[in-house]
């Protein structure tokens, strides 16, 4: 084709194969890769701008788009245009940007921005890897002072055997499955859950799949010798002054008191005031544009000062922040039942962490609508939302929509308890918790964690485990290092690793983490894991101390659902011409009603009376007549040759002349009218055919 060069790399995955090709579409982006699998296509663009911006750290933005032409749908809103970004769209350009942020170098301050756009989707080719690879691969072939290529692979767990990339059946109904990003030489990001899987498990799952994310980075090397542009020269990061340096120096002893301060804020100040002693004693007599200049490189000198201190301190003499052994867990309080009127409610403390939790359940008609690509269902029954509200952090700050961090922990809190919910058909409940911060140092999204788990056993929930989370970090100084249980906010900032476990005392059921360097070890991750899992059995242990097994009883104020079955051909009696008589039963009753297309019936009542008396309703329309039982109908209708008796509503048989009274019976308006009451015995039923005897009633 005229004015293609088109280069392109197929990289085979046990019987999968990804092709990245470039060269012939989006040619005016910095670089643009076209990720084929299957039948998912996805273009996915790196645009780096020539100068520096005004933000004093990497500006990367990345925008993961899916265009409802990609499987074949019109938008439905009025407008028919792509709506806003959704929970998915933000997940995966979340997803994408962890990896590849830290291989920008520290000092790069021109925007960045990669696109990720699903032109095709196959939803046995889940598209949120394949989008990560084709970034990566952007990044990489740009002109973008990338470190090295990264990628991603989805590895499930199946009876026992580990898939990559595998088909949507196997991504439904998997015990583990998880999304692994790399470099060629170590793992930097996870993220996925599991059934209670193990932590051996786990570590398995990790190393396969590193095996193949070395496989697609070779790929896209290859591509990049093929058809790269030449890395643009980037001046060294600066150096600090040798006399700043040197004369933060004593400003050490101070950091360390100061650092052991006490509480989140109380530290804080100390190590402000440390700080403002150095910045005094080092710029006196400064003024002007000198003064600012050596302001900022004393600040800089201090930081990096007190960041040497704190992790020395941690893998030297293994003592934290706040004076906690590396596996110490903060004090625990929980307590339940804090909202009377909400259905279930839990406050989770841990240390200077706090999280608010509500949980209500609801009927089918409350569940959420999910329509975007690889959803498992049409709708979501069960949610779980998270707020990060500015007071938390003792901050004042405008309200906005949820950031994409709040997406991101709600989801990660959301898959850490789906597990143990009870199916949908044992508990026909949509569910809902709420969770507000209400404190913040570290791990707000694993007590969400804890404070759902609470919340939803206060309302009855019948989970069949309760379930914790931890978040942990990793401090690494040469072959020293220090898992530390339980993070604070410092701790995570200024450490090399952060990863989140939940789960049971059995096994884990989510799993989250970064690695911001590339020695993190197999050792290291296996001492991890059986470190975090010590610590989540322990908050176990202390959340059982305020409730360990979920309520018998509903609250009070929760709806109360009762299911029975009808025969399918009495589903249009319940309904009635034009929904009349399904609305007559809920407005008598005050009940909502839900009718399957198998004659499943749904009753949601505000108590057991209500629910009871709808039941009733709906048996009594319909019963099934038996033969040789007394019923007192109303005649319908007069014939020559007898009365036709409704028993039940929608359902009538014939009385035949002859057995409208002992006697013979000339007329039958001799005997009834049309409106009466008439006590009938059921003689026979035949293909729908209904005789009746009024005789043999009274006889009876």
């Amino acid at each position: 084709m005229h004015g293609v060069n088109e280069h392109s790399v197929t990289v085979d995955l046990d019987g999968t194969s990804i092709t990245f090709s470039t060269g012939k579409y989006a040619k005016q982006a910095g670089a643009a890769i076209f990720v084929s699998s299957g039948d998912t296509r996805l273009l996915c663009t790196a645009v780096v701008g020539t100068s520096p911006s005004r933000f004093d750290f990497l500006p990367l933005t990345v925008d993961y788009l899916e265009r409802d032409g990609a499987v074949g749908k019109i938008p439905g809103d009025f407008l028919k245009r792509d709506g806003r970004p959704n929970e998915r769209t933000t997940l995966v350009s979340r997803l994408i940007d962890r990896p590849l942020r830290p291989l920008f170098p520290k000092h790069f301050r021109c925007e960045a921005q990669a696109i990720c756009n699903l032109i095709s989707y196959d939803k046995d080719c889940e598209s949120d890897v394949l989008a990560l690879c084709g970034a990566s691969a952007a990044f990489h072939l740009s002109d973008a002072p990338f470190a090295e290529a990264a990628a991603g692979v989805r590895v499930c767990l199946t009876s026992g055997n580990l898939e990559l990339n595998p088909s949507f059946e196997t991504r439904v109904n998997a015990d583990m499955n998880i999304v692994i990003a790399g470099t060629m030489g170590a793992i930097t990001m996870v993220e996925g859950g599991g059934k209670e899987v193990s932590e051996a498990d786990m570590l398995t799952a990790l190393d396969f799949g590193h095996a193949a994310i070395k496989k697609i980075i070779a790929g896209l090397n290859e591509l990049q010798k093929l058809a790269g542009t030449e890395k643009r020269e980037l001046a060294p990061a600066p150096e600090l002054p040798a006399d700043v340096v040197d004369g933060v120096a004593p400003s050490a002893p101070a950091i360390l008191k100061a650092l052991g301060s006490g509480a989140k804020h109380e530290r804080k100040a100390a190590l402000k005031a440390a700080r403002n002693a150095a910045v005094e004693s080092l710029t006196a007599g400064l003024e002007g544009d000198e003064l600012a200049a050596k302001t900022g490189d004393v600040k800089a000198a201090f930081a990096k000062l007190e960041r040497h201190v704190m992790r020395t301190q941690v893998v030297k003499d293994r003592i934290r922040l706040d004076g906690r052994a590396t596996d110490e867990i903060r004090d625990i309080w929980c307590e339940t039942n804090i909202a009377p009127r909400s259905h279930g409610s839990a406050v989770f403390t841990r240390g200077e962490t706090q999280a608010l939790v509500l949980a209500t359940l609801g009927t089918e008609r409350d569940n959420q609508r999910i329509d975007w690509p690889g959803a498992t269902s049409a709708t979501r029954n069960w949610m779980l939302q998270y707020s990060f509200p500015p007071f938390s952090t003792g901050e004042a700050r405008p309200l906005r929509g949820p950031k994409r961090r709040e997406v991101g922990h709600g989801a990660l809190a959301h898959r850490a308890l789906e597990p143990v919910l009870p199916n949908f058909e044992d508990f026909p409940y949509v569910l809902r918790t709420t969770s507000e911060v209400l404190e913040s140092n570290g791990s707000s999204s694993m007590a969400t964690v804890c404070g759902a788990t609470l919340a939803l056993m206060d309302a009855g929930v019948p989970i069949s485990s309760p379930v914790a989370g931890i978040a942990m970090g990793l401090i690494k100084e040469g072959d020293e290092y220090g898992v530390l249980s339980d993070i604070l906010g410092d701790e995570d900032h200024l450490g090399d690793m952060d990863f989140k476990v939940t789960g049971t005392k059995k096994g884990i059921t989510a799993f989250q983490m970064d690695v911001k360097i590339s020695s993190v070890t197999s050792e290291i991750m296996a001492a991890a894991l059986q470190q975090a899992r010590e610590g989540r059995i322990h908050i176990l242990d202390e959340m059982a101390k305020t409730m360990a097994t979920p309520r018998e009883e509903l609250s009070s104020f929760a709806p109360r659902i009762t299911v029975i079955k009808i025969s399918q051909d009495k589903i249009g009696t319940v309904i009635g011409p034009g929904g009349k008589m399904i609305r007559t039963i809920q407005e008598s009753t005050n009940t909502v009603l839900n009718i399957e297309d198998d004659g499943t019936v749904k009753i949601a009542a505000s108590s057991q009376v209500e629910a009871d008396k709808a039941v009733g309703m709906i048996r009594e329309l319909t019963q099934v007549p038996e033969v040789g039982r007394l019923y007192m109908g109303v005649v319908k209708r007069i014939m020559d040759f007898g009365a036709f008796v409704e028993i039940f509503p929608g359902t009538d048989g014939l009385v035949h002349i002859s057995h409208l009274a002992p006697e013979r019976v000339e007329r039958v308006t001799d005997i009834v009218q049309e409106g009466d009451e008439c006590l009938v015995k059921v003689l026979e039923v035949n293909n729908g055919k209904i005789r009746l005897s009024r005789k043999e009633a009274l006889e009876a």
